[in-house]
């Protein structure tokens, strides 16, 4: 997919949020998950696992949302959320208007026909009792709808859609390689021609060859079917490939959002700096140039006990004492990009000034109570 050159405007300035026409399909707010930490004889709380911590966005119909970021950042946890399969913490999670984040399983079984999720592995996520045609028409018996022409016929079409044979319907998962269970699990998400799919890692299971085929799927599918995604992946190539807009999670926390061409071109946010000079660029003639990799310093810090300030500012080379005492929150500093940084990049004035506004202040203070150079006396 061709990536088009948009400029963005040059000012980094506060700007009003991009405006949609009609209502967002999904919108999470203050969304939160800490898994207790329980120990001892009575099992007491010791803490919390702070999974997801005060996640903010929407998803408006027809597009189709990225979220990226490393191994145990929260993106998993965030995608049971949204289609609670979880229970949230705190924060509100509303689906056409509607609030359904403490809805009970009675309530949330007439919604099942439009959240669906497709589970990252192939391989677990399909009963190995069960045949391909009872999978995928699962659906239908648990909601008790009766499909024209009966089940058989639709999960035939359904199998046919996906790319699978419809004389695939007595076999058994186990027959199948990682793809084509891929392509079961989802004709079984689509059965009910939902309006909302969470995706949770659709090729990560696959090889190479496999995911192109899936990752188009997807798409081909999307514009047939007018659906709306959110893609959760760690591949920043097919994230790349398949989706309108980008979150960029660390930690438990959204430290970027923004349009796919613009965060591709010009990330704003160190730590998405960090993960885009990590894709290799598949050209021999730059085999001798010099990498622009941006290597990170120590290790991803614990869920459990979170640094204070900004999250990312141990592993940031443009960290200051601001960033380690206070969070900054997510803002929108151009038209339709939010970053949560104190210093973001690509902007005009790189330098962050409230870095020498704290050395001064710090300064001022050591003379007055300690002295200056001149031999003034400290304060009493």
């Amino acid at each position: 997919m061709t990536i088009s050159e948009r400029s963005d405007g040059p000012s980094p300035a506060l700007v009003p949020a991009k405006k949609h026409d009609g209502e967002a399909l999904l919108k999470v707010t203050g969304l939160r998950k800490h898994f207790p930490i329980k120990k001892g004889l009575f099992q007491r709380q010791a803490g919390a696992v702070r999974a997801v911590d005060e996640l903010d966005f929407e998803v408006w119909p027809g597009e189709t949302l990225g979220v990226v970021g490393e191994s145990g950042c929260g993106k998993s946890t965030m995608g049971r959320l949204i289609t609670r399969l979880l229970e949230p913490s705190a924060g509100t999670v509303e689906f056409e208007g509607r609030d359904i984040t403490h809805l009970g399983v009675g309530a949330m079984r007439p919604l099942r026909r439009d959240v669906q999720m497709i589970f990252q592995d192939p391989y677990s996520s399909l009963n190995p009792r069960h045949t391909i045609g009872t999978i995928v028409g699962a659906p239908f018996r648990l909601q008790r709808v009766s499909p024209a022409g009966g089940v058989r016929k639709e999960v035939q079409r359904l199998l046919s859609v996906v790319g699978l044979n419809p004389e695939h319907y007595n076999r058994y998962p186990h027959e199948f390689s990682g793809g084509q269970r891929q392509r079961v699990g989802i004709a079984r998400a689509l059965a009910l021609n939902p309006k909302l799919v969470v995706a949770d890692e659709p090729v990560s299971a696959l090889d190479v060859s496999i995911q192109a085929q899936v990752v188009n799927l997807l798409d081909d599918l999307q514009q047939e079917l007018g659906l709306t995604y959110v893609i959760i992946a760690h591949d920043l190539s097919v994230v790349r490939h398949v989706s309108d807009r980008i979150a960029v999670m660390y930690l438990g926390k959204i430290v970027e959002l923004a349009d796919r061409d613009s965060l591709y071109r010009a990330p704003m946010h160190p730590y998405t700096k960090a993960l885009m000079s990590a894709v290799p660029i598949p050209d021999p003639r730059r085999k001798n140039a010099k990498s622009g990799r941006i290597l990170l310093n120590g290790d991803v810090p614990s869920p459990i006990s979170p640094p204070s300030g900004c999250r990312f500012h141990t592993r940031c080379w443009k960290a200051t004492e601001l960033c380690g005492t206070t969070e900054p929150p997510l803002l929108e500093v151009r038209h339709g990009r939010q970053v949560a940084c104190h210093h973001p990049e690509n902007v005009d004035d790189p330098a962050p000034p409230d870095a020498a506004l704290l050395t001064a202040t710090k300064e001022a203070f050591e003379r007055l109570w300690t002295g200056d150079p001149a031999g003034s006396e400290p304060m009493r």
